[in-house]
C-alpha cells in the first residue's frame, strides 16, 4: 500500500511539477504528456463487447476502446464525439458481419491461425455450438457435389441410386458404391475447380452462400495441423473433438449419414467436414473425434457437414 501511495505521488508531482509522466524513460519527449517507452511491450487499451461499449456513459471524444466482437476480427476504436469509429480507415464502427441465408442468421469468424474468414457454424445450424454435442449447432448433412435441394436435411426421403445429374430431386441418395450420381467417369467439377491454389467457387452446385464456397482439403488441413501443432495452436493434446471445438470454428461433433442406409451415425461422437477435393473415386474431409482428428477419403454418397469459407 504503501508503494502505491508513493506511485501516486510521484506521477501527480510529475504532472503538476512538468506536465509530463515517463513510463521506462526518465526523459519524456517535451511534445508528450505520457511518453511510454519499451522494446519488449505495447500499450494494451480497455478489451470489450459492443455491448459494453455502448454501455459506456457519455463517452468522451477521443475515447480509445478495442471491441472484440466488432468486424470479423474485432476492432479498435475511438469515439468522435458523436459515433464509435474504426481507427483503421475511417468507416463507421458496427458489429460482426451478419446475414441471412435460407432462413438463417450467420455471422463471419476469423481464423486466427490462417487469417481465413468462415461461416460461425455449419450450414443448417440454428446456433453456433455451445458445446462439442450441441445438437442445435450440427446443421445438415450434404452429399458430394450437392446443391442445397433438401436432400441434405436430416429427415429427408430416400432413394436408391445411383442417379443421374437432375433426376435427385429432394432425395438423399443411397448406393453402397460409392457415389450418389451416375457418370462415367465421375464428375469431379461439381465443388471442385481444379486447384487447391486460389480456387474458384463452382457456382451451379455449391451449397454456400454468396461470397462464401466450400473448403479445399488444403484450407481445412492448415486449420487442422497449425504447423503440426494440432488444431488451432492449443497442442497434440487438442488435435480431437475437443480441439475442434475449442478452435475459432466450434466444430460439434454432428455425425454423418450413411451411404447405403440414410440412417444417421455416430451423432455426438464423430465430426465429418466435407472438403472440395476429390482423390480418385473419392473425396477428401475432415474427420474427428474424442481421439483423433485427421483428413480422410471417403464415399461421395456419404453426408457429412458443410463449413464455408469466405472466397
Amino acid at each position: 500500500m504503501k508503494k502505491l501511495t508513493l506511485l501516486v505521488a510521484v506521477i501527480a508531482t510529475s504532472f503538476t511539477t512538468f506536465a509530463q509522466v515517463g513510463i521506462g524513460t526518465t526523459t519524456p519527449h517535451a511534445s508528450a504528456a505520457l511518453d511510454i517507452t519499451s522494446t519488449t511491450s505495447g500499450l494494451l487499451p480497455p478489451r470489450m463487447t459492443q455491448v459494453q461499449r455502448n454501455a459506456i456513459a457519455t463517452p468522451a471524444a477521443g475515447l480509445i476502446v478495442y471491441c472484440t466482437n466488432c468486424g470479423a476480427n474485432g476492432e479498435l476504436q475511438f469515439y468522435n464525439g458523436t459515433s464509435w469509429v474504426n481507427m483503421v480507415g475511417d468507416a463507421a464502427a458496427a458489429g460482426p458481419v451478419t446475414f441471412s441465408f435460407n432462413g438463417l442468421t450467420y455471422q463471419e469468424v476469423t481464423s486466427s491461425t490462417t487469417g481465413e474468414i468462415w461461416l460461425d457454424r455449419n450450414l443448417g445450424a440454428t446456433q453456433v455450438a455451445t458445446s462439442s454435442t450441441d445438437a442445435a449447432s450440427y446443421g445438415d448433412l450434404y452429399q458430394w457435389g450437392r446443391n442445397t435441394d433438401g436432400h441434405q436435411i436430416r429427415g429427408s426421403s430416400i432413394a436408391g441410386g445411383p442417379v443421374t445429374s437432375g433426376s435427385e430431386g429432394t432425395n438423399f441418395i443411397t448406393n453402397g458404391g460409392g457415389d450418389w450420381l451416375s457418370s462415367s467417369p465421375q464428375d469431379d467439377t461439381r465443388w471442385n475447380s481444379g486447384t487447391e491454389v486460389a480456387p474458384v467457387k463452382v457456382t451451379a452446385n455449391d451449397p454456400c452462400p454468396s461470397g462464401f464456397r466450400v473448403p479445399t482439403e488444403t484450407e481445412i488441413e492448415a486449420e487442422r495441423n497449425n504447423g503440426g501443432t494440432g488444431f488451432w495452436g492449443t497442442g497434440s493434446a487438442q488435435n480431437n473433438a475437443l480441439g475442434a471445438f475449442n478452435s475459432a470454428l466450434k466444430l460439434p461433433v454432428a455425425g454423418y449419414r450413411n451411404n447405403s442406409t440414410g440412417d444417421l451415425t455416430t451423432v455426438d461422437s464423430y465430426g465429418n467436414l466435407w472438403s472440395s477435393t476429390v482423390s480418385g473415386a473419392l473425396a477428401r474431409l475432415l474427420y474427428f473425434y474424442s481421439s483423433s482428428a485427421t483428413m480422410y477419403s471417403s464415399n461421395r454418397a456419404h453426408g457429412f457437414s458443410v463449413r464455408c469459407i469466405k472466397e
